[in-house]
């Protein structure tokens, strides 16, 4: 009972940090925009008309969602913690440059003949949003004008940052979890972090890997599958906490994932397989329709599983944002508003974030669960062969 109620103070007191960290940045982004609404205001007040700029929040939301080349961790008041990251970029003429991505002033400043494209830049520049991607690194002339020069550009952004993170803790905590089993044994019980993981693996292994996979070449996929598993769960977890990187809501992030598990599918196969894709048992008039459609379906399978992942944590987040954001765009029509509505936002994001653990778990299972179904299917045809 006292540790239920201890593991309550600090689930509680995990959100109101998240709650606090996300409002102060909300509230810098206010201060930010603060000497540019005012001066729109004394222009409009001169000519007899006045415009009050209110709180942007999809410009909010999108900027804490969206990967960067610098980390924002919190705003405290006019006190920002941000991590500069090291940008690379490789140029076909000039060669390699590495530099701080603080030498960009988050955006307002060329370094190197290179300058961090943003909506500042754009509206500065008269450059359209289609031709050149926010949060993109360009090459520039001495004026600050784009030169088409191709780069490469191989930064250290927030979401690499992140997953390098995530990786090392996966690595150290697998291998703390296999030196407990050397120390204590398999007799023995198991205690701590052990004791913890222990029943998860069991379960992967024997509830997921197994029944899809045919035959004991399914003991030669568990490391694989506990892997996609454990690393996207961590991501899903990390990118809860207050100031961290919405790592598996990118696309970019959920593809390469995908791609991992569509390669290990194609390793997979064999002649039944394509046999069965190309040469379908059915008659020759519908091999001709039923072909492409199974050559389409092989697709399909990665595509699934990288807008699955992507779109739930990525939604999960847009959401709790959004609520948050209710707060300052009732305290920018009235102060009264704003507070009133404080302790609804909290309670909405209690909910959401219990909510979101639990996606977080559902949508590793999930992704882990489909890739072992899906080479299954790839072995299927060679198991099925061999049994008739």
């Amino acid at each position: 009972m006292i540790s239920s109620t201890r593991f309550k103070y600090k689930l509680v007191a995990l959100i109101t940090v998240f709650s606090v960290a996300v409002s102060g940045a909300f509230a810098s982004v206010n201060e930010e925009h603060a000497p540019h609404a005012a001066g729109k205001h004394e222009e409009h007040a001169a000519g007899g008309h006045e415009e009050k700029k209110g709180f942007n929040a999809k410009e909010v939301i999108l900027g804490h969602v969206k990967d960067a080349h610098d980390w924002h961790l919190l705003s405290v008041g006019d006190l920002h913690v941000t991590l500069p990251l090291p940008v690379i970029i490789y140029n076909e003429n000039r060669g390699l440059s590495v530099f701080s991505s603080s030498r960009f002033h988050h955006g307002h400043e060329a370094y190197d003949g290179y300058r961090l494209v943003n909506a500042h830049y754009l509206e500065e520049k008269g450059l359209s949003a289609k031709e050149h991607i926010d949060g993109s690194i360009i090459a520039v002339d001495a004026a600050g004008n784009p030169t088409g020069e191709k780069i490469y550009d191989l930064s250290l952004t927030k979401n690499i940052t992140a997953m390098l993170l995530g990786a090392i803790l996966l690595v150290v905590i697998m291998l703390k979890v296999a030196k407990s089993y050397r120390i204590r044994g398999h007799r023995q019980a198991p205690k701590g972090l052990q004791s913890l993981l222990e029943p998860v693996i069991i379960f992967i292994r024997d509830e997921v890997v197994k029944p899809n996979i045919p035959g004991i070449k399914a003991d030669k996929y568990v490391p694989f599958i506990l892997t996609i598993f454990f690393f996207i769960l961590i991501m899903n977890l990390l990118g809860l906490l207050p100031g961290a990187a919405n790592v598996t809501g990118n696309i970019a992030v959920t593809a390469a994932l995908a791609l991992i598990s569509f390669v290990v599918m194609m390793w997979s196969t064999n002649k039944h397989f394509w046999g069965h894709i190309f040469n379908p048992p059915v008659p020759g008039g519908v091999k001709v329709i039923l072909a492409p459609v199974e050559l389409i379906g092989v697709i399909t399978k990665p595509v699934s599983l990288m807008i699955r992942l992507f779109a739930n944590m990525l939604a999960g987040h847009i959401i709790i944002l959004s609520i948050i954001s209710l707060v300052f765009i009732f305290g920018s029509l009235n102060k009264v508003a704003g507070y009133g509505f404080l302790p609804i936002t909290i309670a909405f994001n209690i909910v959401m974030m219990l909510l979101e653990v639990l996606v977080a778990f559902i949508q590793a299972f999930i992704f882990a669960n489909l890739t072992a179904v899906f080479i299954g299917q790839a072995m299927e045809h060679q198991h099925d062969e061999h049994h008739h």
